[in-house]
């Protein structure tokens, strides 16, 4: 059981290196702050399960009327020739491809809190044709990592944070962040489709990624074309406008196919309460142990080690003053997010280390978190290989990260 041995691992490992801090150094606080936060991760998984009741309950209204209306089918349709291929085991059929499409898109465009219902309700459609119920599916897997991977094409978030750190130009990591997630996503979905025996050179699998390419291409010559200023402003429009265009389609399609849009609605928010409630212990308990690790020491000493490897060789150690961001990425969103905006906070927003710190931020998602939430809501306890194909798209994504960063801002 893959998610059993990395809870256990982390809380040993914590226990070790708390152990080792107590007995060389008589650091007799260590063990404070592992129960500390203990207690403050648990109430952070359960506040982020709260603050999801609401957006689930939204979305999964909004993807029941969506699904009435004929909007999901319709999206289905459009993509469905290249998750056929990439899902060889769901049936083509199957009504997970339409909330697989709308996670995506809404991934690229940065809307988490809209990405993670209809991220939900496509794992709880494949979990309908899981012959195990509590073992990870190949679908499953292959779009698990595909989120872990985190293809965004407008990184809003992050570029607000520089805003307010005083940053002259908010945007100038966009292009290089484009190009990292990127690059993590390609790598995730090679990772899975070798494991899965995929053939990724079939024409219409080259077909597809050879358009997407194009698309990304296209946004980073738009956006080199730019003012600075401009970016931040353009970006944000685009990706809520399109958000709301979305929520317009569903509902007048609906209208058109006389469907009760409000009762619909109400039908499907339930399944949003409920599912919001479902992976409350899941989430708990993989930010306990998770808290444990950081708490421990593990994090820093890991750093310290590969500040003195890379010294060693000869290299430049600049980048290691961002690492905690990418190696706090896997583990917590919002851990790594608190180390990027320390990273901005202590070099500067516009500094290499600042810079690179957004840029590692923005190149993958975080694996742990996705898989305790999309897999806990289903019910999944064996992961099989997905946490070692997500955590590889994280290294090639952080790697990319680092020597885009030197590209652009060395």
């Amino acid at each position: 059981m893959a998610l059993n041995y990395i809870w256990i691992a982390f809380f040993l490992i914590g226990f070790i290196f708390a152990l080792t801090q107590l007995i060389f150094n008589g650091d007799t606080s260590v063990f404070n702050r592992i129960v500390e936060s203990t207690f403050t991760s648990a109430r952070t998984g359960f506040e982020i399960s709260l603050g999801l009741t609401g957006v689930l309950t939204l979305w999964m209204g909004l993807m029941r009327v969506g699904e009435k209306g004929g909007a999901v089918r319709l999206l289905s349709r459009a993509i469905g020739p290249f998750f056929r291929r990439l899902f060889p085991h769901l049936p083509s059929n199957s009504p997970a491809h339409g909330p697989m499409m709308l996670n995506v898109a809404a991934n690229m465009l940065g809307l988490d809190n809209a990405a993670t219902p209809m991220g939900l309700k496509a794992m709880k459609e494949m979990q309908e044709h899981n012959p195990d119920k509590e073992v990870a599916s190949d679908p499953m897997i292959m779009f698990l990592v595909l989120n872990a991977s985190g293809l965004c094409l407008i990184p809003v978030t992050i570029m607000v944070y520089r805003a307010q750190l005083g940053a002259a130009n908010p945007a100038d990591v966009f292009i290089p962040i484009l190009i990292s997630t990127y690059i993590a996503t390609l790598a995730g979905l090679i990772s899975v489709a070798v494991v899965q025996k995929i053939n990724l050179l079939n024409r219409v699998v080259l077909a597809y990624l050879g358009g997407l390419t194009a698309i990304i291409a296209g946004i980073v010559w738009y956006f080199s074309t730019l003012p600075q200023e401009q970016i931040n402003t353009i970006s944000t429009f685009a990706a809520n406008f399109i958000l709301f265009g979305i929520i317009i389609t569903f509902i007048v399609m609906a209208m058109v196919k006389k469907i009760n849009v409000y009762e619909a609605f109400i039908e499907g928010a339930k399944d949003g309460f409920k599912t919001a409630i479902t992976i409350i212990p899941y989430l708990v308990a993989i930010l306990v142990a998770i808290g444990v690790f950081r708490a421990s020491g593990a994090m820093d000493m890991l750093v310290d080690g590969i500040t003195a490897v890379v010294a060693w060789t000869g290299l430049d150690t600049s980048f290691t003053e961002a690492l905690p961001t990418a190696l706090m990425k896997p583990l917590s969103g919002s851990g790594s997010r608190g180390m990027m905006i320390d990273a901005m906070t202590i070099h500067g927003a516009d500094s290499f280390v600042g810079r690179l710190a957004c840029c590692l931020q923005g190149s993958t998602d975080t694996v742990f978190y996705v898989l305790a939430v999309y897999f806990g809501s289903v019910g999944v306890k064996n992961s099989r290989y997905a946490v070692i194909c997500g955590l590889f798209a994280d290294i090639v994504g952080s790697i990319a990260a680092i020597f885009v960063a030197y590209l652009f801002f060395a």
